[in-house]
């Protein structure tokens, strides 16, 4: 008698996007394929996870997932990743901009009060970027905006560059953002910058064809001979000079994370309006430059960014070491045999994390006024007053804790990091409250604390 072998079913996945079989997402599907989840085609509602390489919310009706299934963007993401929306952003890291044409005239004022400062005319594609002389700027023009451009730059051997950090979004309301930090992109600009000319793009402007970290000079022994990454041989570099990069990173973190806060409530408008919040994640890239005092400055944020080493063969590690550990925090790697995403037995849920892993300040809670009421904030967190939802939060802000692998929590903010804390009374009851439960863990287990 003939056996068949039985087909060992799989979580599955499906791409959207132009051309959603090019190369420009094989690491993707790379590290898709070894965590176990199949590609399927887009003809079937059989699915765990989308994959939109485009923003998928104004061609698909994505209103009434299934609990199981996830989605790689939250809905209003772009408020985030629009070029004009973020840089016209009020944070102290977002170099001063205005929109054309309804912020002509303080944009005039501006210029007129600050006579030695330099601009940038940009466009949503963030394409044809130069530094223009006010009477050459376009200002009929109402796809673009203009932005003051960051003289004095840090060089590195006479390159100026950019640094992009990978970012991921796990949750709004509460909010729950990290950052990779197992590398940083570095991109140099392929002209060295002195002698200055503004007509050079290569010597201010970072493009496709850049300047890799194995091919500057003063980086090339940090990278090839002794085995570092792109951001330890810049920090090595950075401490050869007699500097410390750390005000670099902890600004970088501020820089990110006060944009996201700023956004958030956007995106929170907006997910009432689906079935769940819970069905939706995001990664984006943000693009960064330093000046010669350490100052950092946000640039824009990437919804889908580039992640196809075909131009540059070594950054392969990068992307799929940057989509291994995303995928890990979001539960879409596991280490647990599945056929899909779909909640498991009771036990094996329970195993993951249960309730025991979840609450904390068994004596506040057993005391008054957190015996008689849940009235008090303080009294948010214990078991009587955490109702299904709150859980759900908790038992995934567990379990993204345990998978997080070289992924930093940025928000809520570690309790080492005190001096970048964010007035509490400008957060959200929401985020106060995960805040409050991060730094409850954190008095327990050092490893919530950072």
């Amino acid at each position: 008698e003939k056996v068949v072998a039985k087909v060992e079913e799989r979580p599955k996945y499906w791409i959207y996007g132009r051309n959603p079989a090019g190369g420009h997402l094989v690491h993707v599907t790379n590290v898709l394929d070894r965590l176990g989840v199949k590609h399927v085609g887009n003809d079937t509602d059989d699915w765990d996870l989308l994959w939109a390489h485009d923003y998928p919310f104004r061609k698909l009706d994505l209103y009434r997932l299934k609990p199981h299934q996830l989605v790689n963007h939250f809905p209003g993401s772009g408020f985030i990743t629009n070029k004009v929306d973020l840089s016209t952003t009020d944070i102290k890291y977002i170099p001063k901009a205005f929109k054309l044409p309804s912020e002509l005239e303080k944009f005039r004022k501006y210029a007129q009060e600050n006579p030695s400062k330099r601009f940038v005319q940009k466009n949503n594609q963030h394409r044809h970027i130069q530094i223009k002389k006010i009477e050459e700027i376009d200002f009929s023009n109402n796809e673009t905006f203009i932005q003051e451009y960051i003289d004095d730059p840090l060089l590195v051997d006479g390159y100026k560059f950019d640094i992009g950090v990978y970012t991921v979004i796990t949750s709004i309301d509460p909010l729950r953002v990290y950052i990779y930090k197992g590398d940083i992109l570095f991109r140099y600009c392929p002209a060295k910058y002195f002698p200055f000319d503004a007509e050079n793009l290569d010597k201010y402007i970072v493009g496709d064809d850049y300047l890799p970290t194995w091919d500057v000079p003063a980086l090339n022994p940090f990278y090839t001979k002794l085995g570092h990454g792109m951001k330890d041989s810049f920090d090595a570099y950075i401490r050869s000079t007699g500097r410390d990069p750390t005000t670099i990173w902890e600004q970088v973190e501020d820089a990110i994370r006060l944009a996201i806060l700023k956004k958030e409530p956007l995106l929170a408008g907006i997910l009432p309006r689906y079935a769940s919040k819970r069905n939706f994640f995001e990664m984006m890239r943000f693009d960064l430059v330093v000046d010669n005092q350490l100052r950092v400055f946000l640039m824009e944020a990437n919804m889908s960014p580039n992640l196809s080493s075909a131009h540059f063969k070594p950054n392969r590690l990068l992307y799929e070491q940057v989509i291994y550990n995303f995928l890990r925090l979001v539960g879409v790697g596991s280490d647990l045999r599945r056929e899909s995403f779909r909640k498991r037995s009771t036990e094996t849920e329970a195993m993951l994390s249960s309730l025991k892993n979840l609450v904390t300040d068994g004596n506040r809670c057993s005391e008054a006024p957190c015996l008689e009421s849940c009235a008090p904030e303080e009294c948010s967190l214990c078991v009587s007053c955490l109702n299904g939802a709150d859980l759900k939060d908790l038992h995934t802000a567990y379990r993204e804790h345990l998978n997080r692998g070289d992924m930093k929590r940025i928000f809520p903010v570690p309790k080492t990091d005190q001096s970048r804390r964010v007035d509490e009374a400008e957060l959200s009851p929401k985020n106060r409250w995960m805040s409050r439960w991060f730094d409850e863990k954190c008095k327990v287990d050092t490893s919530y604390c950072y």
